[in-house]
């Protein structure tokens, strides 16, 4: 069995969840989202469980479902769920799998803890999230040491995920996407958003060495220069991949055989 390359240092990622000071907007916008995506199913939950949650978009969830198994990083890694299969009939996970080493085999093991027809949905950061950060700090580094180092994390691209999606089990899979860019008055500002997120760099080959001043000088000038708008203000762009998959269930909808269509696509479009 091959291991997953590591690519986030999950204790150091479960200890900045813990020191989280502040609720985020992040947090909420992604989690009002998935309420409106389980809002739309004309069912109801009777056991759900909210992985890795933080407490102000469990909030939101918390009235979807009877109910709630809730756990955190620090308690519950998603690489090693220790919940028996066909456990719950909803999963959920709100900005957190983004930061999963090996995300094929956490859907694979969150599809067996899926009772058949239960409904897994997701909200995690996509491939376009934070790309003015991460170019700022390479032209940064590149400008005053030589070299760069990993400083904003490789998201995921939407396609990749749908894929995902299919290769875990998961039958009718949706993957969708929302962008949007946020404007800061300060950088500081928005390392604090990411400080209240819980989302500052996990990266496993993440230098441990502080920033050099004419390093942060640098990205701050590349950055202004590149994102900033004419009122001082800095363009953050946050990608949010939407995920949504059930476990197979022979009253689910099934795709036609190869085959099996009765008219022709030609004849239909009168060719």
């Amino acid at each position: 069995m091959t291991t997953p390359p590591q690519i986030f240092d999950r204790k150091a990622y479960a200890l900045r969840r813990a020191r989280r000071r502040a609720e985020s907007f992040l947090a909420r916008d992604a989690a009002e989202g998935l309420a409106e995506r389980i809002s739309a199913v004309n069912r109801r939950f009777a056991r759900a469980l909210d992985l890795s949650a933080r407490p102000e978009s469990h909030a939101l969830l918390a009235p979807l479902a009877d109910h709630w198994t809730v756990t955190t990083p620090s308690d519950v890694d998603e690489e090693s769920l220790p919940f028996a299969p066909e456990s719950f009939d909803l999963i959920v996970s709100v900005l957190s799998l983004h930061a999963v080493n090996d995300l094929p085999g956490a859907l694979i093991q969150i599809r067996r803890a899926l009772k058949p027809d239960g409904l897994f949905l997701a909200a995690l950061f996509g491939g376009d999230t934070l790309h003015e950060l991460r170019d700022a700090f390479a032209v940064g580094e590149s400008e005053t040491t030589g070299g760069i180092s990993p400083h904003v994390a490789p998201f995921a691209d939407v396609r990749d995920l749908g894929g995902l999606l299919q290769r875990a089990g998961l039958a009718l899979p949706v993957a969708d996407v929302e962008r949007t860019t946020v404007r800061y008055t300060s950088f500081t500002r928005l390392v604090e958003d990411l400080r209240d997120l819980g989302e500052t760099n996990v990266l496993a080959e993440r230098s441990r060495r502080p920033l050099r001043k004419a390093t942060l000088a640098a990205m701050l000038e590349h950055y202004q220069t590149q994102y900033g708008d004419v009122d001082g203000t800095l363009g953050a762009t946050f990608e949010v991949i939407y995920l949504s998959g059930w476990a197979p269930h022979e009253s689910q909808q099934k795709p036609l055989a190869p085959g099996s269509a009765k008219a022709r696509l030609a004849d239909a479009l009168k060719f």
